[in-house]
């Protein structure tokens, strides 16, 4: 299934079922007192969080959602059957926009549940509106009606790292390498178009689109890289020493962060020299000071083709993320 991080529909909550005028049948009178019962509340709109990443892609055909509406009252007093709830799935991390009020709610939690769109409640039937000076009332009232409105998904990926760097910086390699996703690998500009998620001991670790100059204004797979690290705790900047310049890579996402903003330049950051098998450990060494000495940041040594040199990585990145948690 296509993955999908935003998409429209249509949702309505059910509405509250009729009150009744009812009236109780005694033997051998012809009408009793009044006993007609309320109707039932209408369904609510539900949003459940669950960890499937293409879970939006199934409202990209079906975009009219309902509820189902309360039943109206029954005589001997019987309150009428509320109406089944609409139950829709959406990926943890998701923010859902109601259009009609400007309200918004985060689905943070795999198996959260949050009511976006409230069913109408029941009418009141006629045996509610007795009273000593009324004993055989006619009146009831209506069902009130759901709540109805365009919803607006918007996913944002929730990861404690998120692994950031320009195309083909080795992203995917690594994150399969390290936990045994399935992010599609090749040595080309935009292999990765989706987000992928990997655990890595208890640590969710997501392989971010690539990205390209111009990126926060749109160019490129722009803000479908950008938006996607805004919930994540950390960002694994992977910079390629395949790179003519690994410095000017480094700076160039750098500049994309900064300039799409949302608090991204803000976010705590480790740099991943990655790809360190094609070059001799001198060169390695003078790249790793370079970058350390002209960021400021902590630079960490990759290479997903040597075994040693991956097992070295896999345990100084486990001891990083743990001190974050400390």
């Amino acid at each position: 299934m296509a993955f999908v991080d935003e998409v429209t529909i249509h949702a309505r909550a059910g509405h509250g079922g009729n009150g009744v005028v009812h009236w109780l049948h005694l033997k051998g009178q012809e009408r009793g007192g009044p006993d007609g019962g309320d109707g039932g509340k209408g369904g609510d709109v539900v949003l459940e969080g669950v960890h499937d990443l293409a879970a939006l892609a199934q409202y990209r055909y079906e975009k009219s959602f309902a509820a189902i509406d309360g039943e109206k009252g029954r005589g001997t007093l019987q309150t009428g059957a509320n109406g089944s709830d609409v139950i829709l799935k959406v990926p943890v991390g998701t923010t859902a926009r109601v259009a009609e009020t400007g309200q918004t709610f985060d689905i943070t939690e795999e198996g959260e549940r949050v009511v976006v769109l409230a069913g109408g409640g029941g009418g009141k039937g006629n045996a509610r509106f007795k009273s000593s000076t009324n004993q055989n009332p006619f009146q009831q009232t209506d069902g009130k009606p759901g709540e109805e409105s365009d919803l607006t998904f918007s996913l944002k990926l929730i990861a404690d790292a998120g692994l950031i760097g320009l195309p083909s910086a080795g992203k995917s390699s690594l994150l399969n390498a390290l936990t045994r996703a399935k992010s599609k690998v090749g040595a080309y500009a935009f292999t990765t178009l989706e987000p992928h998620l990997g655990d890595f001991y208890g640590q969710v670790l997501a392989d971010i689109p690539g990205l390209i100059e111009g990126a926060s204004h749109g160019r490129g797979l722009g803000f479908k890289f950008l938006k996607h690290i805004e919930r994540t705790g950390i960002l694994l900047h992977l910079v390629s020493v395949d790179q003519d310049d690994p410095l000017s890579a480094y700076r160039e996402v750098r500049r994309e962060l900064e300039a799409f903003g949302h608090g991204l330049p803000e976010k705590e950051e480790v740099i991943i020299l990655s790809k360190i098998d094609l070059v001799d450990a001198d060169k390695r060494e003078t790249l790793r000071e370079r970058l350390a000495r002209e960021t400021g940041r902590e630079v960490l040594e990759a290479s997903v083709e040597d075994p040693q040199m991956l097992k070295s990585f896999s345990d100084a990145l486990t001891k990083r993320l743990q001190q974050r948690e400390s």
